[in-house]
């Protein structure tokens, strides 16, 4: 019954919806969720949230919306042991999904397969405010350094791992579909709606909600067009009918 209830196959559209509580009030962010939770599928705690108020708002979010998923986005990188426990902590909180980034290696990442439990882990292969310069910056190799081989090549060793899927932008997820299949989840983030510019934008690789999903995401984690809209449930709306139009179109044109 867990697995058919995380299956993106069984999901509404709007459940496929990724919102980030990107905030640091407590109040302001259960705000969001009473107001969102019947037009999003999961709510999204990173690091600003969770430093804020620890597992408490965990626990705040399910009592405010019972039926959506809570995807702890932490990105946790640190030797495996520590991970591990790390992880094994987050499996009594009763969340969903939680990040890891790839970079710790096969052996991190078999050590966060093996505690994770009911979780749905995912790696984060290269962060979608990372560009090509970006990458040589940091010392990637000339070869990796195009995003969309290094997103690949990491999202194997997640596999290979024992990892549920991945974090990738939507200019790769369906290369990584095509080659670790339909399966092994891909969540989305760097989500711009089409006719909506934000300033200052930190976000390099972006896509549409459409072209994510026709591309293969099962998730897209949306953000600022949401957050920043002076009607966000009817952006939320928006966002999902692009959504089912995208799951038409890969039906239609039989896009696997």
């Amino acid at each position: 019954m867990e697995e058919e209830r995380l299956s993106p196959k069984k999901l509404r559209p709007f459940e496929r919806i990724i919102f980030p509580l990107d905030l640091a009030d407590p109040e302001q962010a259960i705000k969001y969720v009473r107001l969102l939770k019947d037009a999003v599928g999961v709510f999204k705690v990173g690091l600003e949230l969770f430093t804020a108020c620890g597992p408490e708002i965990v626990k705040r979010i399910q009592e405010e919306a019972p039926s959506q998923k809570i995807f702890l986005d932490i990105k946790f990188h640190d030797i495996p042991e520590t991970v591990k426990r790390a992880i094994r902590v987050c499996s009594t909180l009763g969340v969903d999904f939680l990040t890891v980034h790839c970079s710790e290696g096969s052996r991190g990442l078999m050590a966060v397969a093996e505690a994770k439990g009911n979780i749905k882990v995912l790696g984060v292969t290269v962060l979608t405010s990372m560009s090509k310069d970006d990458l040589k910056e940091i010392g990637i190799d000339i070869e990796l350094a195009e995003p969309e081989k290094l997103v690949l090549k990491r999202a194997e060793l997640a596999k290979r791992a024992g990892l549920d899927g991945i974090v990738c932008s939507g200019l790769e997820v369906s290369k990584v579909k095509e080659k670790l299949g339909e399966d092994f989840l891909a969540v989305t983030p760097g989500i711009r709606l089409l006719d909506k510019t934000i300033p200052q934008d930190d976000q390099k690789r972006i896509v549409t909600p459409f072209d994510a999903i026709v591309n293969g995401a099962d998730y897209i984690v949306v953000g600022r067009p949401i957050r920043d809209a002076e009607e966000p449930r009817k952006i939320a709306s928006l966002i999902a009918e692009e959504i089912q139009k995208a799951e038409k179109y890969r039906l239609t044109h039989k896009v696997h």
